[in-house]
């Protein structure tokens, strides 16, 4: 079989598992390559099928900002996935559990974009002055791979694990807030659940999302006004479900939440 015809194979394969939430066995073992590239090509033709299908674009979120994590997987950097505008969930709004399969719930710190981030070299200055502003968000994330056992190639090939997310409603600028000195604390129906802060994100909110703005460019899909960039956890993710409230508070910001029905 042509590396084409598997890499079409498995974005099928993960399409269809998401449809019918039925979660599938590994695939790395299929993917033959122990570089990420295989990886995010199944991913590309997943994004692709999905805007073939009508589904619209709207940003980027940023997985593995967790050293621990990385060293558990074996990697050196994070990875990253594709946002849909469907994938949105109002604050305060409800998540069908039934839609998902094995959902979990982190809580970071988003950031929108004025400006399109072209260079591969971009600098964090022109980071900075691109953002118009910071939300406290949630990301729902819901692997297709059976009981999470996944490996690096695993969640980069099933668009970074993602599936929700929820943007809070009330924006900060940069020059409002210190993003590497708040602190989080999320809540499942008022008991704290995890707690950590800004620095636990690649050391800084930031740093996270320049490194994301340089694979973007440097993959000739640089990040541009608009787009929504989920940057990474604050603290440890929870498990998820229904009939669950949860709340994520970020020092410097209104809170966050979304009910699991």
């Amino acid at each position: 079989m042509s590396d084409l015809a598997v890499v079409h194979g498995l974005a099928a394969r993960l399409l269809a598992a998401e449809a019918a939430c039925a979660p599938i066995d590994p695939i790395a073992a299929e993917l033959g390559a122990k570089e990420v590239a295989a990886a995010y090509a199944v991913q590309a033709e997943i994004t692709k099928r999905g805007l073939a299908n009508g589904r619209r674009l709207v940003g980027r979120k940023i997985g593995l900002t967790s050293k621990a994590v990385q060293q558990q997987l074996g990697v050196d950097q994070p990875d990253y996935g594709a946002l849909f505008a469907d994938m949105e969930i109002a604050i305060g709004g409800e998540i069908q559990s039934a839609t998902l399969i094995q959902p979990r719930i982190e809580a970071e710190i988003a950031i929108v974009l004025d400006r399109d981030l072209q260079e591969p070299d971009v600098t964090m200055g022109e980071l900075m002055r691109a953002v118009a502003y910071a939300v406290p968000a949630l990301e729902i994330v819901d692997s297709r791979i059976k009981d999470w056992k996944i490996t690096i190639l695993d969640t980069v090939a099933d668009n970074g694990s993602s599936a929700r997310f929820v943007l809070g409603a009330a924006p900060r600028r940069l020059t409002d807030i210190d993003l590497e000195a708040c602190g989080m604390m999320m809540t499942r129906n008022g008991a704290i659940v995890s707690v950590g802060s800004g620095a636990a994100c690649l050391g800084h909110p930031l740093k996270a999302a320049l490194w994301l703005a340089r694979a973007m460019a440097a993959r000739g899909e640089p990040l541009c006004a608009g787009r929504v960039v989920l940057t990474g956890a604050l603290g440890p993710v929870s498990p998820a479900a229904p009939g669950e409230f949860y709340e994520a508070r970020i020092s410097g910001f209104a809170p966050v939440n979304v009910r699991f029905v």
